[in-house]
């Protein structure tokens, strides 16, 4: 996966994708992370990358130009190493607080696309016609406000970069991740197995695979009834676990 991103501050990008996992993807080889400074692309003597809104109003708003001449430009560096088609599908993704919310079935849906390129919106917004003419989806992790587009980016790309395959060693793990099977995650002890005379589980001591297993979805789907109730309408069970359910509410 190739991963571009526009913004007016690259250098917070430096620490966030240098460590852990992603920094480890990296280096080898397995994703490319690219930053794009948006002021690179407006070639006024100020390198203006925003302005004072039509109609009044407080605040700045990015400028189109800059925008447009940054994704092209991304696209033709695409098109030159692999193909313009390549070029042409690369989704176009703006971080704003107005976008769908960030949900674990859209970070699997945008792993579809092999190239993205993400900018980050500041100020007041982006001016309209970007998101008219050249994106291809908003995104937002949250309903509430952020100075900009950076930190959400950071969030889309660290959760995209787990599921390329050999990223993540033990697949495994990813599939019991909180909101990955549509639930929140089951709860997990490690040792000591008594800690201040708080046992573990007996049944995660038992060796039996066929008994953890039940425990740990039954557990999911209790810690999601009682904390996020809303996923479970969406969320894939079976007509035993939903009968499960209706007994818990009794």
């Amino acid at each position: 996966m190739n991963i571009h991103v526009l913004t007016l501050f690259p250098e917070m990008f430096q620490g966030p994708f240098q460590e852990s996992i992603v920094g480890r993807a990296m280096e080898r080889g397995l994703v490319s992370i690219q930053i794009h400074n948006i002021r690179d692309y407006a070639h006024d003597k100020h390198r203006m990358a925003d302005d004072y809104p039509f109609g009044g109003g407080g605040g700045m708003v990015l400028k189109p130009e800059p925008l447009f001449l940054g994704v092209e430009d991304v696209k033709s560096r695409i098109a030159d190493e692999s193909s313009p088609q390549r070029a042409e599908d690369a989704q176009v993704v703006l971080l704003s607080p107005q976008g769908e919310v960030l949900t674990q079935e859209i970070v699997k849906e945008m792993t579809s696309h092999p190239d993205i390129i993400f900018i980050c919106g500041h100020y007041e917004g982006v001016d309209e016609r970007v998101r008219e003419h050249l994106i291809d989806r908003e995104i937002s992790i949250g309903d509430y406000v952020l100075s900009g587009g950076e930190i959400p980016a950071m969030v889309v790309v660290d959760s995209l970069v787990r599921l390329i395959p050999g990223v993540v060693g033990d697949t495994e793990s990813l599939e019991d991740d909180s909101h990955s099977s549509g639930l929140i995650q089951f709860p997990q002890y490690t040792r000591p197995s008594e800690y201040r005379g708080w046992p573990v589980p007996p049944v995660l001591l038992s060796g039996n695979h066929q008994e953890v297993h039940l425990w740990r979805r039954q557990q999911s789907l209790r810690r999601t009834q009682r904390q996020r109730p809303d996923l479970l309408a969406r969320a894939p069970l079976s007509p035993q676990e939903r009968l499960f359910l209706e007994h818990l509410g009794e």
